[in-house]
């Protein structure tokens, strides 16, 4: 596999990418990731998942312990279980917005990602996934109060994904940015300009390395922006048919490890 020039920063989103398609992460992928780092490249996670949700995954994070998550909601040390950045919506702006959307869609129900930890509201289904957290809030948004929110999570079971898409997107506007990571009935909403590419391309600057020797992997639209500004936006062939037209490379599927199989051709390109 031509794999072309090294880069200097190696990124990639985790579910339906470089975890397979149960979410177990195989062998020969945590030893090409570690061997990525072992290399002199840098590597770093760049998740739709909220920080807690990668305390399993601690031994994959990096040398640096770091991940980006929540869409680029949070920077978080895994190790240490702490925030180092966070990128939230203005106060008052999730009353709003969580009222109009129910306006347009009576139906729909609401959980947030807090700096904090989890948020649901009363009527939001159960079992909220809340592995790793060390309480979940329960209640209505006057309850929130003023914890800021990272991630905003609009739950419509059994409306048509891309109708209930295009109205959520048509109710923000430019109040926040609508993503979609796969959850069948999921919109998840940021702050605006809160992305996977501003995530990346803000860790990028602070380790010195331009877009040009970046390498960003996903499968999703929401990874769409984060491969679109690396140098080299690589798809798995298992992802979203707008990933993967718009990706500039395509590896194989999650479940064949693709991600692991493009690290192993440049690590061997690197030692010839």
């Amino acid at each position: 596999m031509d794999v072309g020039p090294r880069p200097r920063l190696v990124a990639s989103d985790l579910d339906g990418t470089l975890l397979r398609s149960d979410g177990s992460i195989s062998r020969r992928t945590v030893d090409a990731w570690t061997a990525a780092g072992e290399a002199g490249i840098e590597t770093v996670l760049v998740t739709a998942r909220p920080p807690r949700w990668l305390h399993d995954l601690e031994h994959v994070v990096g040398p640096r312990g770091t991940a980006i998550c929540g869409n680029g909601a949070f920077v978080y040390e895994v190790a240490t279980r702490r925030l180092v950045e966070t990128h939230c919506f203005e106060p008052g702006v999730v009353e709003e917005l969580v009222a109009d959307l129910r306006r347009a869609l009576p139906s729909l129900t609401f959980a947030a990602e807090c700096a904090t930890g989890p948020f649901v509201t009363e009527d939001y289904p159960e079992p909220h996934r809340d592995r790793g957290a060390d309480r979940l809030l329960r209640g209505s948004w006057h309850e929130l109060g003023s914890e800021p929110v990272g991630k905003l999570l609009a739950l419509a079971p059994g409306e048509p994904v891309e109708e209930f898409l295009a109205t959520v997107e048509g109710v923000l506007g430019d109040r926040g940015h609508l993503h979609f990571s796969g959850a069948h009935g999921l919109a998840e909403i940021n702050a605006p300009g809160v992305t996977k590419a501003a995530g990346l391309a803000r860790w990028a600057e602070r380790l010195g390395v331009p877009a040009s020797e970046v390498w960003a992997f996903g499968d999703m639209p929401n990874d769409l922006p984060m491969l679109s500004w690396a140098g080299t936006g690589w798809a798995v062939a298992s992802g979203h048919r707008d990933v993967r037209r718009a990706a500039d490379r395509e590896c194989p599927a999650n479940d064949e490890d693709g991600v692991a199989q493009v690290l192993e051709a440049l690590l061997r390109h690197i030692s010839d």
